[in-house]
This record gives C-alpha cells, structure tokens and sequence, in this order.
C-alpha cells in the first residue's frame, strides 16, 4: 500500500540538503574543541551552520546556541523558573511554567506581564499563531521557523527556541536563541562547549544537517511553497466541511500555520481516527507528537474552552512541501469514507 505523510508538525522528511551536509560532515575525525587542523575543520563546520541557522531566524551567529532538542532549549532557557504562560503551550515549556494566561476560544492567549512569561508563536496542535508583545521572556519558534516569516531580532522575545527536525533537518538537534546581553545558566556543566552555555562535544553531523535544513527552509519560504500549501489546507477544510457538516474546524477564523488543520468530529475518538487512517494509508495525528500514544483529550482544546468529549474527538492534518493535491484530496475521500461509516454505527 502507498503511504502518504501528512503529519509535518510531528517531524518532517529529512531534505536532500540536509542529508548531503550530513554525510559530508561525517567524513570530518576531528573533535571542534581540538586546535590542529582537524579540530578546526569540525568547527568550521559547526560555524557555519550557527550562521545558517541565525539567517534563518533573523538573529546573529553568536546569538545561537546548539543543543539536543528544543525541549532542552526549553530547559535552558525557563529552569531558573518564575515563568507564566497558558496551558496551549508545548508540554516542554509548560512543564517549566506557572500555567494561568488566559486563552479565548479562538486560541489567542493574554498575557499580563511579558517580562516574565513565555509565548509561542504559532501551536503545533491547531496552527494558531500568536502576536508577540514587546518584552516577553521566551517565545517557542519551533513550528514557525520555515513557514512564518520570522525575525527574532524584531520579536521583542529575549530567547527563543527552535528544532531541525520541524524543518527537514535531523531528530536530536535544536537551538536556543538569545537576545544580545541575555545570558543564562549552564544546566550541562563540564569542557564549556557553546560559549559555556552547553558543554558537550557538539553533534557536528547533526549541528551541519540542521544549518544546511535551515537554508533550505529559507529559500522555499522565500518562494511562496507556503501559499500553495495554505490553498491545499483550505481545499481540505471545504471538502470536509460538505459532507461532515457537525465537524468543527479549530481556529477557522483565526490567523493559522498555512498547513496545519485541527478538526473535531464529537464522539469519534481522534486516536480512533488515527488508527482508520493508518490503516487507509495515510500519517495523521490526533494532536501534538510528544503527547501521541497517551489515550487522553487534548489539554489545549480544553484551554480554549472545548469540552472534554470534543478535545477527544480532535484529528490533526499537517501538510508539507512535498504535499500534492492529489494526496490531500484522497485523504478526504478515504476520511469521509471512515466518516460515513462512523455515522452509521451512530444511528
């Protein structure tokens, strides 16, 4: 059977560009903290990325930190605690957080005191995207980078988080950001690797993935491959909203990631639907990856006001680059088909 991926918030294919950068990388001995001419070129390498990465996000080179994962940039950045946010945050910020923002049906959240809170820019579960204010803590850039416009140097944030694999970079790599004169605590401690804010040898194959993904991402933003995707994502919306007249769309009417579509179906499990759709051959999710596999209702639809039967009964469709619109529209034909048959056993 043909499988078809429609579940880039979770992860996304690994680039051409970032698997040639990688495999590149892996022919280079030398240790980046070593002076001889081998150590320099495994530098070098790491260098360039962190250039890479920072056009990417609009910041400087030495603004860059590499770490394992945005969770852990999370980490860094939120462990010396005192940080509010909403419950619509990734569980890898709100587990640092006082979780009491305010969030409206729409997914828009209110923040009191921006010195001390964290913000995300757009939420990997329903796509809706965030308006900064000026001041604010840390913000998680993580399903923003590639597909948003983004400038970190304009975002008002003093941090920022972000991950390669979101962006058909490698698993295990990620990034915090940091605002010129913000500095933050080691919480890994040993040779002072990352301007002593992450000791550890540096991942260099993975650190030249990430950097060669980030360009890449850049250059398809730059393009316009997001508008064609957004028309895909609405197509879907319509098609679906036809036939499944009692399914919800999440945030319809809100500004969303041109690719993500969050849809509640009452009574019809998400996890349910992920599994029908396994089977029919398609990658979908019933919400955020980190969270897949724990049978329980989503916590951000439930932030924003849905009961505990539709947070449920959510399913999530995320589109990428590669997407066709033959593979969006045989997905709804085959969902619709799961659809019809789940409305029966209803009746």
């Amino acid at each position: 059977m043909a499988r078809t991926y429609l579940d880039y918030n979770a992860t996304t294919p690994l680039r051409e560009e970032a698997r040639a950068a990688m495999i590149a990388a892996m022919d280079v001995v030398g240790n980046p903290s070593s002076v001889h001419s081998e150590g320099r070129k495994a530098k070098g390498i790491i260098e360039t990325a962190r250039r890479q990465v920072a056009a990417a996000v609009g910041a400087e080179g030495a603004d860059v930190v590499f770490v394992s994962s945005a969770t852990e940039a999370a980490a860094l950045a939120l462990a010396a605690g005192g940080i509010h946010c909403a419950d619509v945050e990734h569980e890898a910020v709100s587990a640092w957080c006082d979780t009491d923002q305010g969030v409206s049906r729409d997914g828009v959240v209110t923040i009191t005191d921006p010195g001390v809170s964290a913000l995300q820019v757009a939420n990997s579960e329903t796509g809706i995207i965030q308006t900064l204010p000026q001041g604010l803590r840390m913000t998680d850039a993580t399903q923003a980078l590639g597909k948003l416009p983004f400038a970190f140097n304009w975002s008002g944030a003093d941090m920022a988080i972000v991950s390669a694999h979101k962006i058909g970079g490698p698993k295990g790599v990620g990034a915090l950001i940091l605002k010129r004169g913000i500095d933050i605590e080691a919480r890994i401690k040993g040779g002072g690797q990352e301007m002593g804010r992450r000791s550890g040898t540096e991942n260099v194959i993975g650190i030249a993935g990430f950097g060669a993904a980030a360009t890449a991402a850049s250059r398809d933003l730059e393009a316009g491959i997001w508008d064609e995707i957004a028309e895909f994502r609405n197509i879907l919306e319509k098609t679906l909203s036809e036939s499944a007249q009692e399914t919800i769309f999440v945030g319809k009417d809100a500004n969303r990631l041109p690719n993500t579509s969050c849809f509640i179906t009452p009574r019809w499990k998400g996890e349910t639907q992920v599994m029908v759709m396994d089977l029919a051959g398609f990658a979908v999710s019933a919400g955020s990856a980190c969270s897949s596999g724990k049978v329980k209702s989503s916590r951000v639809l439930r932030a924003m006001g849905y009961d505990e039967t539709e947070a449920a009964s959510a399913l999530r469709v995320s589109l990428g680059p590669t997407t066709t619109k033959d593979e969006v529209m045989a997905f709804c034909e085959a969902w619709l088909r799961e659809h019809d048959k789940f409305r029966a056993r209803g009746r």
